[in-house]
């Protein structure tokens, strides 16, 4: 008789938004999490470099697998360049490739910013996570090789310049999936003719979740053992489908969904047509799916949890 592995841990399920301090990496920080919540599963919404702060979703449980959804959509920064200099990671970790004493004022500033906003085109620093010939290329740039990373289109809706000093400008963003701010930071350098770099990041927001949300690592140290007290800031699962269309079904329609079968919807507000949506009960997340002529269909099913 083969042998039967059992998962450890809690099946609870759901997101805490972690505010990540600097100098820890996001690994680490879902780790963390994962052990003060004794989670059976863990995962983030977005890595954060370890020299940043802010907003990292972290995905409990069945949450996992609505971590798309989240990663998808907007985020906000805030961060400071400093000018001056170009370093070969466009953040503080690196070493300086190209120097200037010239400095931008606040005038040259704000009239380079029009350009980097809508549709842009942008190049990932050489230190990112971007896959090249199947290694990253943070990987290869650190073992010297010369990286070359072809450009891509970002989406930027919002970019605001908050202040100056002479050596520094802080700004806010947000923009869409697979926009560096590092690059951002480099970009504004170069058409400043001044060079910079990233000396501060704060991530504020990631789709759904804004600052109110965020809970600090300490503050949730201090609850561990307090499983009740940790449970209490957790967000549900189906927070992270925002903007999609939302069902609520109960009793039998339940039981359908959890065995994978579709339900009729009914009554005069029923959804007819839609090429996302998802089943609740209360709180719980039931399913994913889409509704056709009032029926709903269920391409992937939740299991039962505590959120």
């Amino acid at each position: 008789m083969s042998r039967q592995r059992i998962k450890k841990g809690r099946p609870i399920s759901g997101w805490v938004i972690l505010d990540k301090p600097k100098d820890i990496g996001s690994t680490q920080c879902v780790s963390k999490i994962k052990w003060l919540y004794q989670a059976a599963k863990a995962g983030h919404a977005g890595t954060l470099d370890p020299l940043a702060s802010g907003m990292l979703p972290i995905a409990l449980g069945e949450a996992t697998r609505t971590v798309p959804y989240v990663m998808d959509g907007q985020k906000s920064y805030r961060f400071t360049v400093t000018w001056g200099a170009e370093t070969n990671t466009d953040d503080t970790e690196g070493e300086a490739v190209k120097t200037s004493d010239n400095r931008p004022d606040e005038n040259a500033i704000k009239a380079i910013l029009p350009n980097y906003t809508g549709e842009v085109e942008q190049i990932p620093p050489a230190f990112s996570a971007i896959k090249i010939n199947g290694e990253r290329a943070y990987k290869l740039a650190r073992d010297g090789e010369e990286v070359e990373i072809a450009s891509r289109i970002v989406e930027i809706e919002r970019l605001e310049l908050v202040s100056t000093t002479a050596d520094t400008a802080v700004f806010e963003v947000l923009c869409g999936k697979g926009t560096y701010v590092r690059a951002l930071a480099r970009d504004f350098g170069r058409d400043l003719e001044c060079f910079g770099h990233v000396s501060e990041l704060r991530r504020v927001s990631v789709g759904p979740f804004n600052e109110e949300d965020l809970i600090s690592l300490d503050a949730l140290v201090e609850m561990e053992g307090n499983l009740d007290a940790l449970d209490a800031e957790v967000f549900a699962t189906g927070i992270a489908l925002k903007g999609v269309a939302e069902i609520a079904v109960t009793g039998e329609q339940v039981h359908r969904l959890r065995l994978g079968n579709p339900v009729l919807l009914r009554g005069r507000d029923a959804i007819t047509h839609a090429d996302e949506a998802f089943a609740t009960q209360g709180d719980e997340l039931i399913a994913l799916g889409e509704v056709e002529k009032g029926m709903f269909k269920p391409r992937r099913v939740f299991k039962s949890s505590y959120m």
